[in-house]
């Protein structure tokens, strides 16, 4: 009885899973999630708001909606392997506003989102990706308790650079190119010699005709990293735009 989940609400259910000769993979009393966050496999995300609290609902989850392709390591899923879900909606209630937490709270957060939209990247849900890195990002930069030591703050800088990478790339895939450039910028603001930053910047740049931009940014990530080839095709490709036609 009562209320299927809105958007934004946050829903608590018991949730088994497991494959179809009957191992159980999933155990877990009290998971707790807002529906469209991408914290979850689609099949709860999906499947979860069509019910009421108290109901108990079976879902057969075709791979695509629970591990995908790879499957996963933890839990112990194969590859392609459909899932059944037994789904108990425990309580609804309004999504929490955020709030102060502890750094390391924040880093294990911000970890876990990162990691979920690596996974949707890795099935090329790239929409689903780039909204896990948005939530990661904002968990990253939320309030905390308490200011972080000297360790966690270098650990939150990282996290976020990655992150915004991450967004780049998931934006890229997604045909957002002025996105991923203010992604990518976004993240040397915050290491200014971030490598994969400078080759991302350095490309969008050049995309763009903006080429003496392009190649400054290539270059300082050249110096970075002499061995790359890929920084090395970019310059050269560059170069060859540059050079006046040759009269033969």
């Amino acid at each position: 009885g009562g209320p299927r989940p809105l958007p934004g609400q946050e829903v608590s259910v018991k949730v088994l899973g497991a494959l179809e000769d009957g191992g159980l993979v999933e155990r877990d009393p009290r998971l707790i999630f807002v529906p469209g966050h991408g914290d979850v496999v689609q099949a709860l995300e999906l499947g979860v708001p069509t019910m009421q609290p108290g109901e108990v609902s079976f879902f057969l989850a075709a791979f695509p909606y629970a591990y995908g392709r790879p499957g996963s390591r933890e839990p112990d899923v194969p590859p392609e392997a459909p899932l059944l879900f037994e789904v108990t909606l425990l309580e609804v209630r309004d999504g929490p506003d955020p709030q102060p937490l502890p750094p390391a709270v924040r880093l294990r957060l911000g970890s876990q989102r990162r990691e979920r939209g690596n996974f949707h990247f890795a099935r090329a849900d790239f929409a689903a990706a780039l909204r896990s890195y948005r939530l990661s990002l904002r968990a990253l930069d939320g309030p905390t308790t308490a200011p972080p030591g000297p360790e966690e703050e270098e650990e939150l800088r990282e996290q976020r650079v990655k992150c915004l990478n991450n967004c780049a790339a998931a934006e890229l895939k997604l045909g957002r190119a002025e996105e991923a450039l203010a992604s990518c910028e976004a993240a040397l603001r915050i290491c200014p010699d971030n490598g994969r930053a400078l080759l991302r910047r350095g490309q969008l740049l050049a995309e763009q005709g903006r080429d003496a931009e392009a190649a400054l940014v290539l270059r300082r990530a050249l110096e970075l990293d002499p061995a790359n080839k890929v920084i090395h095709t970019e310059l050269s490709r560059l170069a060859k735009r540059q050079s006046p036609p040759s009269n033969t």
